[in-house]
């Protein structure tokens, strides 16, 4: 994750909108619970509150920020994800940083998360108490799958998604429930291009390694028929999914 680096250019700010911005960036000493990004966030978000841009239009520059707020580019960077995350903001290639004139249709990136959080530990329960071995036999060769897709590295992203995507789903019909595997099914369907930009507040090498080690959990528990090692290992493994975003 990145840190609060103090940036050691001392250029002033070039935007009306960050004098505000530079004369308080470190007034409000922070809470211990957050992470650095997370305040630089909220930093983020109070400019464009305070400032007279209007939805649509354009903040100052990623370098610009990351002056007025002393903060490195990499923080920043984390920060301006959480933000597209949850609709503030929407960074474009080689144009700059601009306000959202409405916010995205449908559930947000962590109110999906927290549907999971609920549905998907009780669903790896029922999986392990009820699978067929044809069942687990498929579970087994998603994980595969997936942990192939993994290893190759962090360029195929696309891969990388739908081979998560076939891995949980498997699990959902492993359970024989048709009502439980439409639901997850729909959960998947209102994940958004902004997902892409979940994976930039994550560590790649040190998330994919996790990621990976929590399957193998999840897999050895369903194969073991232990329901309650099954739900456990999903729960840990969503919410070391979720806990790097958590606002709190």
């Amino acid at each position: 994750m990145g840190t609060m680096e103090t940036n050691s250019s001392s250029a002033a700010p070039g935007h009306p909108a960050l004098a505000a911005l530079a004369t308080d960036a470190g007034a409000r000493p922070p809470r211990r619970e957050r992470r650095p990004y997370q305040l630089v966030a909220r930093r983020v978000h109070e400019l464009a509150i305070a400032s007279a841009i209007g939805p649509g239009g354009r903040l100052p520059s990623e370098r610009e920020l990351a002056v007025s707020l002393a903060v490195s580019r990499a923080c920043l960077r984390q920060a301006l994800a959480l933000l597209e995350l949850d609709g503030i903001v929407e960074v474009r290639s080689c144009s700059g940083i601009y306000l959202r004139a409405l916010p995205q249709p449908g559930p947000g990136p962590f109110e999906l998360l927290s549907a999971r959080r609920l549905i998907e530990p009780e669903m790896a329960a029922m999986a392990a108490r009820v699978a067929t071995d044809s069942g687990i036999a498929a579970i087994h060769a998603a994980a595969d799958a997936l942990e192939q897709v993994q290893r190759a590295g962090p360029g195929d992203r696309g891969g990388s998604e739908q081979a998560d995507r076939h891995f949980h789903l498997t699990l959902a019909h492993a359970t024989g429930n048709a009502a439980l595997a439409s639901m997850l099914e729909h959960l998947w369907s209102q994940r958004g291009g902004l997902w892409h930009t979940l994976a930039q507040l994550l560590d790649a090498g040190e998330a994919r390694e996790e990621t990976l080690a929590d399957y193998r959990r999840i897999v050895a528990a369903v194969s073991a028929r232990d329901p309650a090692g099954a739900r456990n290992a999903m729960r840990t493994h969503l919410e070391r999914f979720t806990r790097p975003l958590s606002r709190g």
